[in-house]
């Protein structure tokens, strides 16, 4: 990024560095997970971006926490956190189109026997029974079409979307200020 180029701002305050990881997480910093909270601040800040924006976390700390010279560590932290949910959300995305796929082929294998079903029906007579039977057919294969195309036209997209901004978020520049 360039030094004119225009990122995205987040900024937390905090008043320990701790604050920023989760306290149940035995990790050395470099590898520990984001405490909630500050996942889902800095993730909610990156949503108001789009996702090819680059993105600067500041962080700001009282000059007490200085000793830790933490920007190292935030810096990897970070990037280490979100390359790993994104990679997550990479899987999630890989795993929705699959089953999609798979739904969409029984999906019509199920929608052709209901109509074959239907035409066999319909050839045997043509009663008010079976023409209540043959339009159930029908509307039953269909509605079985739902979950398919629900997976294929929209399940995928807010998934893509998680997995592009916790990418951007791995690659954020991360800056340390310290203050009273």
């Amino acid at each position: 990024m360039s030094s004119g180029a225009a990122a995205g701002r987040i900024e937390l305050r905090l008043r320990e560095l701790a604050q920023l990881f989760d306290s149940f997480d035995p990790a050395p910093f470099h590898e520990k997970d984001l405490d909630r909270d500050a996942e889902e601040f800095i993730v909610s800040w990156a949503r108001e971006y789009p996702p090819e924006l680059p993105l600067q976390f500041r962080l700001h700390l009282p000059r007490d926490q200085e000793r830790l010279s933490p920007e190292r560590t935030v810096q990897e932290a970070i990037g280490h956190y979100f390359a790993y949910r994104a990679e997550l959300a990479r899987l999630e995305l890989r795993r929705t189109l699959e089953q999609g796929r798979r739904s969409l082929l029984v999906g019509l294998l199920f929608l052709a026997s209901c109509m074959a079903l239907r035409e066999l029906l319909l050839g045997l007579g043509h009663g008010e029974l079976q023409r209540v039977v043959a339009e159930g057919l029908l509307i039953v294969g269909w509605v079985a079409m739902w979950r398919p195309v629900e997976l294929l036209l929209y399940d995928w997209g807010p998934v893509r979307r998680r997995q592009r901004t916790y990418a951007n978020l791995s690659r954020m520049r991360v800056e340390v200020l310290y203050g009273e």
